[in-house]
This record gives C-alpha cells, sequence and structure tokens, in this order.
C-alpha cells in the first residue's frame, strides 16, 4: 500500500506541477497587476507602478517568474515556505488560511450532511422502488437538481431567515396549522414506512397523533423561546437513536448490541446533571473533544463486556449511540444559551450574511451558537442542490447491486432483507458514491461562488473571483489552484483507499 501512494503521490505531483506551469502563464494574459494604477490620477502614480513592478517582479518574463513562486514553495524544506504577496502588498498565506478555513467550516459541513442524509433517502427508495414514496422523492430530487444556487439561497434567506426571525417574535402555531402540519407528518410517513391496508392506517394515525402532541407541548411549554432538552427526553431520544443505530448495525435480534446501546443512553442520562458543573467550571472547546472522545470510549467499553461472544458489534453500536447520545447532551447546553443569545442579536438569531456576528461578546456557547447560526443558511443552500445528486446515484447504486447474484444467493440462504441490504449490498452499492464525493470535495475547496457571493461569506470562491479582478491577482490565483489542485490529489489517493475497503476483491498494487 505504501509503494501505490508514493507512485499516485509522484504522479499527481507532477501533474500537478505541467498544470501550475500552464496556468500561470495563461492566467497571466488574462489581466495586467497594474491596471488600477495605470489608470490612477495619484500624483506619485510612477513611483506606486514601480514599486508594485519591484514588488512582483514583473520585469520578469512570466515563464521564469513561475518558477521564482514555485521557489517560494520549495523552500517550505528550510521552513521559508512563501506564496508571495497579493497586489495589495498582504501575504497571499494570510490571505488564503483565513478563506480556507471558512470554506472547509461551509464545505464540511454541507458534504456530510449531504452524503448521509443523500445516501441514506436514496437506499430508502431503491428499496421501495415504484412506490409513491420513491415518485415523490424522485420528483424532488429533479426539481432541486434543476433549481438555480442563487434562487434557492434567495429563498432560504426570505422564508427560513426573515420568516422564522419574525415568528420568534410571537412563537403561537395555531390549531389549524398544527392539524394540517400533522396530517402531512402522517402522509409522509405512511409513505416511507410503506405497508398494506392496516399497517399504513396505524403508521398514519400513529405519526399524525405523535406530531400534533409534540407541537402542542412546544406551544404550551413556550419552547421556542426558552429551548432545552433535559434529562426525560434526552432519555426518549436516547432510547429511539439507540434503536435505529442497532437496527442498521447488527439488527434488533442482536439483544446484547441493543442493551449495550441502551446502557450507554443510561450513562448519558445519569452524567447529565454533574456535566451541567463541568461546563460551567471549565467552558473550552477542548472539554468538549475530550468528552467526545471519552464517549465514544465508553460506548467501546460496555459493549465489549456486554457482546461476550459478539463484542465488536456490539462495541460498536454502543460507540456510535454513546456518542451521539453525547451530542443530545451538548445541544442541550447550547438550547440553555439560547434566550442570552437571541438577546445579545437583537431577537433576530438566524443570521443572512457573514461568518460570525461581530464584537460579539459571552462564553463559548454563544459563539458556538452564532457559528451554527451563520453555517444554517449556507449550508441548507449547498445541500439542497447536492442532495439531489447524491440520492439519485444511491438509488441507482443500490438497484444495481441488488440485481446481482450474490444478492438473490444472500436471500435464498435465508437471511433477512437487512442482512442483505446493510451487510452484503450497501458497501458495493456506496463504491460508486466515493468516487463522487471525492470529486465534489474536490472541486468544493475551491468555494461555492454564488453561494458565498449571495451569503457574503469570505471563502476561497470569494478570494478567486476578486483575485480575477482588475488588477489581476495572480499569486492569490495560484494559491487558489494550489490548494484545490492539492485537495483533489488527495481525495482521489482517499477514494482509492476506500475502494479496497469497501470491496475486499480491489487491491492496491
Amino acid at each position: 500500500m505504501l509503494s501505490f501512494i508514493i507512485r499516485r503521490l509522484g504522479a499527481s505531483i507532477l501533474v500537478l506541477l505541467v498544470a501550475s506551469f500552464l496556468i500561470y502563464n495563461l492566467a497571466s494574459l488574462a489581466g495586467d497587476p497594474l491596471g488600477d494604477l495605470r489608470g490612477s490620477t495619484a500624483p506619485n502614480k510612477a513611483a506606486l507602478i514601480a514599486a508594485r513592478i519591484d514588488q512582483l517582479q514583473l520585469n520578469v518574463p512570466t515563464p521564469l517568474r513561475f518558477f521564482i513562486w514555485l521557489s517560494g514553495i520549495l523552500k517550505v524544506f528550510i521552513g521559508q515556505f512563501t506564496l508571495g504577496d497579493s497586489v495589495n502588498g498582504h501575504s497571499v498565506i494570510s490571505l488564503v488560511g483565513s478563506s480556507a478555513a471558512n470554506t472547509l467550516q461551509l464545505v464540511t459541513a454541507a458534504t456530510l450532511l449531504a452524503v448521509i442524509f443523500g445516501v441514506a433517502i436514496g437506499m430508502s427508495t431503491a428499496i421501495r422502488q415504484y412506490s409513491g414514496y420513491d415518485y415523490t422523492v424522485t420528483f424532488l430530487s429533479f426539481l432541486f437538481f434543476s433549481l438555480p444556487a442563487f434562487w434557492v439561497a434567495v429563498l432560504l434567506k426570505l422564508y427560513v431567515a426573515i420568516g422564522f426571525n419574525n415568528f420568534l417574535g410571537s412563537p403561537v402555531i395555531s390549531p389549524l396549522s398544527i392539524t394540517v402540519i400533522s396530517l402531512v407528518s402522517g402522509f409522509i410517513w405512511m409513505s416511507i414506512i410503506g405497508g398494506e391496508g392496516k399497517p399504513r392506517l396505524i403508521v398514519f394515525g400513529s405519526a399524525t397523533v405523535i406530531t400534533a402532541a409534540t407541537l402542542g407541548f412546544l406551544v404550551v411549554t413556550d419552547w421556542f423561546t426558552t429551548p432545552q432538552l433535559g434529562p426525560v427526553l434526552i432519555a426518549v431520544l436516547g432510547a429511539l437513536t439507540a434503536v435505529m443505530v442497532t437496527s442498521l448495525t447488527t439488527g434488533l435480534s442482536n439483544r446484547r448490541a441493543l442493551y449495550a446501546a441502551l446502557i450507554t443512553v443510561l450513562i448519558g442520562v445519569a452524567l447529565w446533571y454533574p456535566l451541567q458543573f463541568l461546563f460551567a467550571a471549565f467552558p473550552a472547546f477542548w472539554l468538549l473533544g475530550l468528552l467526545g472522545v471519552l464517549s465514544i470510549v465508553v460506548g467501546l467499553a460496555v459493549g465489549y463486556f456486554m457482546g461476550r461472544d459478539d463484542r465488536w458489534p456490539a462495541a460498536r453500536t454502543a460507540a456510535i449511540s454513546s456518542f451521539l447520545v453525547g451530542l443530545l447532551v451538548l445541544a442541550d447546553r447550547l438550547m440553555r444559551s439560547w434566550p442570552d443569545y437571541v438577546q445579545a442579536v437583537g431577537g433576530r438569531p438566524i443570521a443572512t450574511v457573514g461568518a460570525n456576528t461581530p464584537d460579539l461578546g459571552g462564553s463559548i456557547w454563544l459563539h458556538m451558537i452564532d457559528s451554527y447560526t451563520h453555517l444554517l443558511l449556507p449550508t441548507m443552500s449547498l445541500i439542497l442542490i447536492s442532495l439531489a445528486g447524491y440520492t439519485r446515484y444511491a438509488r441507482a447504486s443500490l438497484l444495481e447491486v441488488m440485481n446481482q447474484d450474490y444478492v438473490r444467493t444472500a436471500r435464498a440462504k435465508g437471511l433477512t432483507e437487512r442482512t442483505v441490504v446493510m451487510r452484503h449490498a450497501f458497501r458495493n452499492a456506496m463504491i460508486p458514491i466515493i468516487t463522487v464525493v471525492a470529486f465534489d470535495v474536490g472541486g468544493l475547496i475551491g468555494g461555492a461562488v454564488i453561494t458565498e457571493t449571495i451569503f457574503a461569506w469570505r471563502g476561497m470562491g470569494s478570494l478567486f473571483t476578486g483575485a480575477l479582478k482588475d488588477p489581476l491577482d495572480l499569486n492569490v490565483l495560484m494559491a487558489v489552484f494550489l490548494i484545490v489542485g492539492s485537495f483533489a490529489i488527495v481525495f482521489n489517493i482517499l477514494a482509492d483507499l476506500a475502494y479496497t475497503a469497501l470491496d475486499p476483491r480491489i487491491r492496491v498494487s
């Protein structure tokens, strides 16, 4: 495997160098780094032009100037790495560093959620092929796939941000709205779960009643103004999470895995009260990371001791459940800071522009909420568009796999449908998805230009478009190209390695 990685890196770096040379020379013809100064009326215009020529070494022919720029990158081996200066005299490394951090924050959240939900929805439609649920998801997928990104972003601003902020001013849901939402929810769950006759009616009635009861509870308790989960809701949601995780990973027939997952829920609920004191005494990000690791370790330990002869599946199930319960505890802590955050931002918490609220004080909880509220709209915009593609890819891939001989053989052996899908079909169906994800992530690192522009998100996309404007900022442009190309190389190698993990027939040799 090591020799494969070295060969791929060597070939990819060579391609990146040749591509960088061509882009550098072609981009230098696309604009003038002195364009703004040539049209200037400043009395020291000549001195300014001479200073920029000296700063950017514009008196050197472009092909040779590329190797000067390249030498700055190669100085990384002696600890003097540089990407040059922008036309305004700023360090390109500092400009790219802040923009790349914002883009990674946005792209990571959007990609993870789009892949998780897209694959889940796509697989469920493949299992329920040609049902009403399948047709509905197909219609919505093509609808969102064809929508322009700027239009989706504007709609999100109008209805999610402005609409929800107005709703928070008087958070009341009318009985008619509760009835309509409950009936729609019942219809959706009936379509997803499926069945015939009486089972469908039971699902419809149960989902309708549960939705109506939930909305009524939220209105009566004024939950939208002072949201919180508390140990009771954490226990209920945690138990549902444990059941769902167990059903997907090992099946509910594996009682030891189910009991191990439920024990981690009880541990999380029991630790809820002391954790409140810990959060108050040590409000720091390192604490959250440490607690996340500990939750996984506790889940692995519980599953290992509960699993006996089937220890690894039980440990895996308990670890996932324990981590998700930890997220519920963290969500509860953030919810308790929600009223303070709403007051700090003037009663309109869902942000429409920027990556953070300027001059926002307070604890890390307020800053975490602030990051989430600013990420909400651009992330939703990217998810809605990417989700459609992942849904269709996942559906088509699973349908192809489900028609293979080994899947029919597994069914003929009497295995349950869950085992056939999750253990035999799922891994092979994920191979095309891994390819798509690798290409998408490599491209998204370059920034979502339209989304960043509408939401005033200072990421790689806005940095790239700014570098193309007059005056041409060639060093910034090449820095963006270098980062995008490097990420594309890394994720394509990771995709090749993922193939070997998903399909034992594939070897990196």
